[in-house]
């Protein structure tokens, strides 16, 4: 698995997730991880992740250092104020789905990046919003 992936909350944590003798958890979103040519971590949910980690400050400083490490693969993306314009679009579009604002905003991402492929574990909402213009492409969720 090569190329552009943007990564949502859950896809991430599983990709982090060690087990007591420090083998991944999740080899496969690991892997992906660990594969893609760069890892996109927008702002929000990097927040997001913190609170889930709120037990496991190691592992938050560890991902920090990670991310804005120059000669890692991670591209930390804050949203512009067109991505939590749109992200409210997407909320509205979908409002079945209640996504909030960080599911909106990585949706937006993918939009204005053009990298449709997304580190998730929410099949449920990323399954089924809809990018572009006219709300018409599917995006790929890995794994």
């Amino acid at each position: 698995m090569s190329g552009l992936i943007i990564a949502d909350t859950g896809g991430l944590l599983k990709a982090l997730a060690r087990t007591p003798d420090h083998k991944p958890t999740f080899p496969e979103y690991q892997t992906i991880l660990t594969t893609a040519t760069v890892v996109i971590v927008p702002a929000l949910v990097l927040a997001e992740v913190d609170y889930f980690l709120r037990d496991n400050r190691a592992a938050m400083r560890k991902l920090i250092a990670e991310i804005f490490d120059p000669a890692t693969r991670y591209e930390y993306e804050l949203p512009l104020p067109s991505d939590l314009v749109r992200a409210l679009e997407f909320d509205a579009k979908f409002k079945e789905l209640d996504l909030g604002l960080v599911d909106g905003t990585v949706a937006a991402l993918t939009e204005r990046r053009k990298v449709y492929r997304v580190l998730t574990t929410d099949r449920r909402d990323f399954a089924t919003i809809r990018v572009g213009p006219r709300f018409l492409r599917p995006l790929e969720l890995l794994p």
